[in-house]
């Protein structure tokens, strides 16, 4: 039997609490607990159904109702139903966001370099380190895996299998999500210190080992540095600048700009900078990349919705057009969340 809207509520009422406290529940606890706005007296009927329909127990005369196994199921089911959808739901927007956003960057490199006749570069947009965490979801895949699902502010989904000692059932899955949700949710990588952790191994009991193996997670989830894309364009016009037209210079710069593991280095530089979110201007050995030190190169952080943000450079002689450098960017700056928003 499908249960209508105001059962399903009154039990999902009865599970958490439950859950959260270990005692039997009444109805004037829930008729506190629910938004339904209901009486003492309604709630009992309806717990009485609830009972009937073996979703609930009362395993003492006079005392609150208890979950059953079927009632755990039900509620478990429903649970794991909504959070796949929503999970489902952003990721089909952010794989559209992501090749629209893909286009973009690419383009805006494009004009970076025909405007200003130097070479550029974009990075795509990172969760910075103050992101928040929104909501982990654990569910099994097999005996001994578990798929933590971890969800941070820039809407950055990770998937993380994690390979556990021991069979887990529904109900301790139930109970390990709703203590890692009470206890982590709108905290942001420095937030979740030592004494956070150590509380939530303590409550988590012999299941310790699983929670510190979900904090590691949620930290490898909003670094999410090892995913950084970076767009150039212009390579080429460095030949046009006599300086760095030396045969071994303009290598060194090209392969630079083609293998991008130095460009990914300055990238996470300046965000990792909390003076950076400006405009920076490396001049010769100013410039954090070894190939560059004969170039001028000027930065800029932009940051887009929800604390994401990329870094945008352009990369020319020491005789560059700084004016003109600075300007363009700071338009472009003011123009790209326009331009995702799209």
């Amino acid at each position: 039997m499908q249960l209508d809207d105001r059962k399903m509520k009154i039990l999902q009422a009865i599970i958490r609490n439950y859950l959260e406290t270990g005692e039997p529940v009444g109805s004037r606890t829930i008729s506190k607990y629910t938004d339904l706005n209901l009486s003492s007296a309604t709630i009992r009927n309806e717990m009485a159904d609830l009972e009937e329909l073996g979703y609930i127990l009362q395993p003492h005369t006079s005392a609150g109702r208890i979950p059953s196994d079927k009632g755990y199921r039900l509620y478990v089911d429903n649970m794991m139903r909504e959070k796949e959808e929503q999970v489902n739901e952003m990721k089909e927007m952010l794989l559209e966001k992501e090749d629209r956003m893909e286009q973009l960057l690419k383009q805006v490199a494009k004009v970076l370099a025909v405007n200003t006749n130097y070479a550029t570069m974009i990075s795509a947009p990172q969760a910075d380190k103050h992101n928040k965490l929104k909501f982990i979801q654990l569910s099994k895949v097999d005996a001994r895996q578990l798929l933590a699902v971890i969800v941070v502010e820039g809407n950055v989904i990770k998937n993380n299998i994690l390979r556990i000692g021991e069979d887990m059932d529904d109900e301790t899955i139930l109970k390990l999500n709703i203590l890692l949700n009470t206890h982590l949710n709108g905290l942001s990588l420095e937030e979740i210190n030592l004494a956070t952790i150590t509380a939530l191994k303590k409550q988590a009991g012999i299941h310790s080992d699983v929670v510190g193996e979900v904090v590691d997670a949620v930290a490898e989830a909003i670094k999410a540095d090892e995913d950084l894309e970076i767009y150039t364009s212009g390579a080429n016009n460095i030949f046009k600048y006599p300086e760095l037209a030396d045969n071994s210079k303009a290598s060194e710069l090209i392969n630079t700009f083609e293998e991008k593991k130095m460009l990914t280095e300055l990238v996470q530089e300046t965000l990792a900078d909390e003076n950076s979110r400006g405009i920076q201007v490396y001049i010769g050995d100013e410039t954090p990349v070894q190939s560059m030190k004969d170039c001028s190169v000027v930065t800029a952080t932009y940051e887009l919705e929800e604390g994401m943000r990329g870094t945008i450079g352009i990369i020319g002689p020491k005789r560059m057009d700084y004016e003109k450098v600075v300007d363009t960017l700071k338009t472009l700056m003011s123009q790209l969340d326009t331009l995702y928003k799209r």
